[in-house]
């Protein structure tokens, strides 16, 4: 049957009903998979391991003690900064595969935008841009 001007293409939104039932299916096993996500990054020295949960929480802080041999808390401070984004960043990276899984293919690029967006900025700099007055 040829398409008619106005009049949708019924095995296109069949199609995308099925897609939408089995990523609804799947949603209760994509929850437990994305409450286990972890991301684990070291700093470039090696000295720092920060883990952090699927939210970008810090659940694991590692420190050598052999940093402790030149202090100096800024860098230190700088350091487990940039280890701990390293961490938030391999978190969302793994949840946006999760979701890139499951999804149908619709939607799949605009919800890796939006968690790459979401867990991509790390409070520290919202804190920083809210600071600025760069809501």
């Amino acid at each position: 049957m040829a398409d008619v001007p106005g009049r949708p293409d019924w095995g296109v939104l069949r199609g995308m009903m099925s897609d939408l039932q089995k990523a609804t299916r799947e949603l209760p096993r994509l929850q437990q998979r994305m409450l286990s996500v972890t991301g684990t990054a070291w700093s470039p020295d090696g000295m720092i391991k920060a883990v952090v949960g699927p939210r970008g929480h810090l659940i694991e802080l590692d420190i050598d003690p052999r940093v402790l041999r030149q202090p100096n808390s800024k860098a230190l401070s700088a350091s487990i900064l940039r280890t701990v984004r390293a961490a938030v960043e391999e978190a969302g990276r793994q949840s946006s595969e999760l979701l890139g899984e499951t999804l149908p293919g619709d939607l799949r690029g605009l919800a890796a935008n939006d968690m790459q967006n979401f867990v991509g900025s790390h409070d520290a700099d919202v804190r920083t841009r809210n600071r600025d007055g760069d809501e």
